[in-house]
């Protein structure tokens, strides 16, 4: 139902959903996710690509259940969120309002946009 990946390359938290979550499995996720976050020293100011194109829209139970279980996840410098579907798009932007976040039709491109160095210059 997702992956995880930590590439410490490029300090970069790499997750892939691949179907809708219910609140129940969105608790096991989090808990995978701090535990693996502390796990292999990440801190925080570290990039995140979110690949959500195999899912779509998640249920409100579940949209519940990641604010309650990941609202104190530590902050990343940029986020990029990988999405095709225009209700998901609304979805995310409803629930993530973080300025340095954008959404990409193309995993590609959001890992471009992470990795850009003059975005990284104009956040220093």
């Amino acid at each position: 139902m997702y992956h995880i990946e930590f590439r410490h390359d490029l300090n970069l938290l790499d997750i892939k959903w691949s179907k809708l979550f219910t609140a129940q499995e969105v608790a096991a996720y989090a808990r995978e996710c701090k535990a693996r976050f502390l796990a292999e020293g990440f801190k925080p100011g570290y990039l995140l690509r979110m690949d959500m194109s195999a899912s779509s829209a998640q249920p409100q139970e579940a949209v519940a259940s990641f604010r309650a279980n990941l609202g104190d996840f530590p902050k990343a410098r940029r986020i990029a969120i990988i999405t095709g579907s225009a209700i998901t798009r609304l979805q995310v932007k409803r629930e993530m309002t973080q300025p340095y976040l954008r959404i990409f039709d193309d995993a590609t491109a959001g890992l471009a946009w992470l990795l850009a160095p003059e975005a990284v210059e104009a956040e220093a």
